[in-house]
């Protein structure tokens, strides 16, 4: 029985359980979400970006995740699981799994205490007093948050690998097609939550490449994208709200204007922590299904 293949541009020749010569389906998909993620460019605002970026890798994940249950993928895997690559792939996922975690709790944190503000804002109780001491106490609690999102981008940028798969001549090229597809969707899955860490913190992208900064930890010949950021919702409230205590204002137009970027960004919240949760339960599923056939 003849089994569908999965890559491009080579023949058949070879071991048995490699790749075999034409492309699968879920190949040239996950090339095209790839592609898709690497072309992207800012055409409105940064949030309206992200959230594009955003569905565009839960497209990829989920294509990812369907290619490696399939028994051919599987069988090429269990193959390799003794090469090096198989660890960083392995230590690769993890990774994912924890900068996904570091933007859910910095969401969440940020949520909470934009609906006690909002709250005391509502009530219009206690006056100038009890809004600039809620003021602070937000303006604190994003501190916190800033400084959970350096520590994690830190954690980030000191990682590194030292392989470079594509230019291990002793693999089958069949193989290295697979190894370096896994590669791809690391490096495209670590920029978009980089940028996503530094959009919740306020900060905005410097002029470096984000994607070849986080594509040279992963694969230091690989080239990617730049993900630019305008001022994010998030930095617009902070100013706003530092601009409250330093002027200590209460016009009705100033809170007024603050209750509304308030709403904006507890709606991007919403939004990403949706798009995030799917990324969390797709990136465990893979994970899993990488143990389970590591650990056949």
């Amino acid at each position: 029985m003849a089994s569908s293949p999965l890559n491009p541009k080579y023949s058949s020749h070879g071991r048995s359980n490699s790749l075999p010569s034409r492309p699968h389906p879920l190949i040239l998909k996950c090339n095209e979400h790839l592609e898709s993620l690497r072309a992207s460019k800012a055409t409105s605002s940064s949030s309206t970006l992200l959230r594009h970026k955003v569905e565009g890798l839960q497209d990829l994940i989920e294509c990812v995740g369907k290619l490696i249950q399939l028994p051919l993928t599987q069988d090429v895997l269990l193959h390799e699981r003794q090469e090096n690559w198989v660890n960083e792939l392995l230590d690769g996922s993890l990774r994912l799994l924890d900068v996904c975690t570091a933007a859910k709790d910095a969401l969440l944190h940020t949520k909470e205490c934009t609906r006690e503000l909002q709250s005391t804002i509502r009530r219009k109780k206690g006056g100038e007093v009890e809004l600039t001491a809620e003021v602070k106490k937000f303006l604190t609690s994003r501190k916190v948050v800033k400084k959970a999102i350096s520590k994690a981008l830190a954690n980030l940028n000191s990682t590194s690998k030292s392989s470079n798969i594509s230019s291990n001549t002793n693999k089958d090229h069949r193989t290295v097609a697979l190894i370096s597809l896994l590669q791809d969707m690391e490096v495209a899955t670590l920029s978009t939550f980089q940028t996503l860490l530094q959009f919740i913190s306020g900060s905005t992208q410097s002029k470096s490449n984000s994607w070849l900064s986080i594509s040279k930890l992963i694969q230091p010949k690989r080239v990617g994208c730049s993900l630019v950021a305008d001022e994010s919702e998030f930095a617009q409230v902070d100013a706003a709200l530092q601009s409250f205590v330093f002027t200590k204002t209460c016009k009705f137009e100033d809170i007024n204007n603050l209750q509304n970027q308030l709403e904006k960004m507890e709606s991007c919240i919403q939004d990403f922590e949706e798009g995030l949760e799917f990324l969390f339960r797709r990136l465990i599923k893979i994970r899993v299904s990488l143990l389970n056939v590591f650990n056949h």
